[in-house]
């Protein structure tokens, strides 16, 4: 079972990256890979159990429900429910925590999932790369232009 765990340091207080990272229906705005996203049944996107369907920029449509949030702790955890890829059981937690020196934030996500033998290391590599690496670079770029 592929355990992926990416973490960095953002030069930005955590407030204000948890004020982009905590609207679960958000990153079709700061995410590249993302084109569109909607909270089904109208539920809030802060609302333990809601369930956000995106589509990606090349067509894919996946469904993730957020299983935790908290605002004290700047942490939430989703699954997937439904994607084209081939994983299964994936689970992912995001967590931020004050790094002092600077009024920084440090970023952990990280998420454990199964696969085909044979998909492993190419989702594993996707995961990793195109989605946090990614989401990490587009954060910087997003809270800078948002400055």
């Amino acid at each position: 079972m592929p355990h992926i765990v990416k973490s960095t340091i953002l030069d930005a207080p955590t407030d204000a990256v948890w004020d982009v990272l905590r609207d679960f229906n958000g990153h079709d705005r700061w995410h590249p890979a993302v084109a569109t996203s909607t909270i089904e049944r109208a539920h809030s996107p802060d609302k333990i159990g809601c369930v956000r369907r995106f589509k990606l920029q090349d067509g894919s449509e996946l469904r993730e429900q957020l299983l935790a949030l908290s605002d004290l702790e700047q942490t939430f955890s989703y699954c997937l429910l439904d994607t084209p890829v081939p994983m299964f059981n994936y689970v992912a937690h995001v967590r931020l925590l004050p790094v002092t020196d600077g009024d920084r934030t440090f970023w952990h996500w990280e998420s454990r999932f199964s696969t085909r033998p044979e998909d492993r290391d190419r989702i594993v590599h996707m995961v990793a790369e195109d989605i946090y690496q990614a989401g990490f670079e587009a954060i910087r770029r997003h809270l800078k232009e948002a400055a």
